[in-house]
């Protein structure tokens, strides 16, 4: 119960993100423009981050007219880390402010480089430094230059988004018969990253609450002999859709969690309780 004389806050006043600004790498990409709909339907103000120049500027377009909220649409390379340092005041300056960030861009060896997705004495350094200085370095940096901005709203949050092989050893009899496999360089900058957010959540408290939220393996037409031994190995017997990560991103980013910091959310079906 609230304390006589004080009035306890309705669910939709902790739930409202109108007047901040969230800004959200990767936000053109599958989970993060989900993400971005989801903040922008309660009211917030959207910057994205993304590689491709139209495509963060179409998402960013369809955010704003389906949700008449202010969007600023970014395009470069995250391991440009000046670049990066930069983009926080620029939001801040051209959308009133920053409240959020979700950190949710990920090098998944989609680029020219060689040595990713091969077996363990194939996989080269050369990706392992490129997958450290999106997954890892890029949220320092950013962070490092958003702190002000992030102590100043009153409201700060960041959400990190890591994968459940940030605390998981892989299972590569998912992968048998299949061109797919799990690199080393992303289980290891992923991990760093979790460990990143608890040793932030204490240095930027009590202005800034840090968290994650670590997928399970998400449904992208994988091949049918992996997608049946994921489900079998998963209590809720089925892969992930990029809307089951709504529910802890607006938990997480919102005043829900006021009193949340340094935790780690599984959306993952159950996949790393066995």
């Amino acid at each position: 119960m609230a304390k006589e004389g004080k009035v306890m806050p309705s669910v939709s006043e902790l739930l409202s993100l109108r007047g901040r600004t969230a800004l959200i790498t990767g936000g053109a990409g599958h989970i993060g423009s989900v993400m971005a709909n989801a903040l922008a339907e309660l009211g917030c103000r959207i910057a994205l981050v993304d590689l491709s120049a139209e495509d963060t500027q179409k998402t960013a377009d369809a955010i704003s007219h389906r949700y008449d909220v202010e969007t600023l649409a970014l395009a470069f390379d995250l391991a440009d880390t000046s670049t990066l340092q930069a983009c926080p005041a620029q939001v801040a300056g051209e959308l009133q402010g920053l409240d959020i960030i979700i950190h949710c861009a990920a090098f998944v060896g989609t680029t020219a480089l060689e040595g990713w997705c091969v077996p363990f004495p194939q996989q080269s350094l050369e990706t392992w430094r490129a997958c450290f200085e999106v997954n890892l370095t890029s949220a320092m940096a950013l962070v490092q230059s958003a702190a002000p901005f992030l102590k100043k709203s009153g409201h700060g949050s960041i959400i990190t988004v890591g994968s459940i092989y940030e605390h998981l050893g892989p299972d590569l009899r998912l992968y048998e018969g299949t061109s797919m496999g799990n690199p080393a360089a992303y289980a290891a900058s992923k991990g760093g990253l979790m460990q990143l957010t608890r040793w932030l959540s204490t240095v930027l408290a009590p202005d800034v609450r840090v968290n994650s939220i670590s997928p399970g393996g998400v449904w992208r037409s994988q091949p049918e002999i992996f997608v049946e031994r994921y489900c079998s190995r998963t209590p809720l017997q089925r892969m992930a859709r990029e809307d089951d990560f709504i529910g802890a991103a607006v938990y997480l980013a919102s005043d829900l969690s006021a009193y949340v910091t340094g935790q780690h959310i599984a959306v993952d079906g159950g996949f790393s309780v066995w």
